[in-house]
């Protein structure tokens, strides 16, 4: 009996860490690539309440939508909906609610998951580019002394490019 409730959580925790993985590249390769149209709004200054790069929720949530539709026919799909769909939430309350204070109150972490996860994705938007950016991931981020050396590296390469 008990495993068989722990089949969902575990469907559901994989589903948030296959998320991760999927976002993380979506945002290097697709949003800092051709769908730079959509997410170059999110690294520019602005007083609205949205922006363009909220098209790519929209597109995340209609997958979740799809797969909760399937998920009627198949309990599988249903819990790996229910894992997207949490991955949405832990999404908007870590980077739209926490990092960039979008939404809700406002909260400096002082220590530990969270700051880390904050100063990363603050990191991240050193560089309001499509290049040159360190830190994709929205709920796993490398130690920052990594990111700073990534930061680093990258920006003295395109000095040296540049200067040739």
């Amino acid at each position: 009996m008990l495993f068989d409730a722990m089949i969902p959580a575990f469907i559901v925790i994989f589903t948030i860490v296959i998320m991760e993985c999927i976002a993380t590249a979506v945002h290097k390769y697709i949003m800092h690539g051709w769908g730079w149209g959509w997410h170059k709004s999110h690294h520019e200054q602005h007083d609205h309440v949205f922006e363009k790069n909220d098209l790519f929720a929209l597109a995340f949530s209609a997958l979740a939508i799809v797969l909760f539709i399937i998920g009627m026919y198949n309990w599988v799909i249903w819990w790996i909906a229910i894992g997207v769909t949490a991955y949405g939430a832990i999404y908007f309350l870590m980077h739209d609610v926490l990092v960039h204070r979008r939404w809700g109150p406002v909260y400096l972490p002082r220590k530990g998951y969270l700051k880390r996860i904050y100063q990363a994705h603050r990191l991240h938007h050193v560089k309001n580019t499509r290049t040159g950016c360190v830190s994709f991931g929205f709920i796993y981020a490398k130690p920052i002394d990594k990111l700073l050396k990534n930061l680093r590296i990258e920006r003295k390469g395109h000095r040296s490019t540049r200067r040739r």
